[in-house]
């Protein structure tokens, strides 16, 4: 899945889907900030997460795509303590959040950072892969946040692109292991982050109540 224009382009790609990720994170906080559906929205309530209310959904995407893609940079794991924080719980997470996504995305700014391999789970993988499979989960989760609260979520044409790659790559071990759901049908002529979305078992079309 490596290549040289992942390696070239990935840190670009990556801080447009941090960003995108933060700004609808940003919406669920009860700051006056958000818009009014996600103003609305409370942390019990569905996600296309099947299984996770918004609070779970959350947690696991600030765990995740910020603190754990920081460390993953390095080659290392995310903290043990911070595995069961509910992060929601804090006043101002959202603003947290931006500041330790960006704390991320700084992490893997430099290209030569993508071109070294690294020790994942005991296994050497390539940088560009870990990384490759850090935007998906920012994408991926920060759309089913967006949805859950009724914002729009805004995936750039080339960052759906390498989604798609890498879900495309990546889809049937994810499924092994119960992270993504059965693939879901789309029209041929769908774009490439609906097919994102579809082949990592998302509904394009969901909503809270379907």
């Amino acid at each position: 899945m490596n290549t040289s224009e992942q390696t070239t382009s990935g840190p670009a790609l990556m801080a447009a889907a941090a960003a995108e990720t933060a700004r609808v994170v940003a919406g669920t906080a009860k700051d006056g900030t958000a818009k009014d559906a996600a103003k609305t929205a409370t942390l019990d309530q569905p996600t296309p997460c099947t299984d996770w209310d918004l609070r779970t959904l959350l947690n696991h995407t600030i765990l995740w795509t910020s603190y754990s893609a920081e460390r993953r940079a390095h080659g290392e794991s995310v903290a043990e303590e911070l595995m069961s924080k509910d992060f929601t719980a804090e006043p101002g997470y959202a603003q947290a959040y931006q500041a330790q996504i960006a704390r991320a995305v700084q992490a893997w700014s430099d290209p030569e950072a993508w071109r070294r391999d690294l020790g994942v789970m005991g296994s050497t993988t390539p940088a560009a892969d870990v990384a490759a499979m850090l935007i998906a989960e920012m994408v991926l989760h920060g759309w089913d946040v967006a949805k859950a609260t009724g914002q729009d979520y805004r995936c750039d044409d080339a960052v759906a692109r390498l989604v798609l790659r890498t879900v495309e790559a990546q889809g049937d071990l994810f499924r092994q292991y119960q992270g993504f759901a059965a693939a879901v049908p789309v029209p041929d002529d769908a774009t490439a982050f609906d097919r994102a979305l579809a082949l990592s078992g998302r509904d394009p079309q969901w909503k809270p109540n379907s």
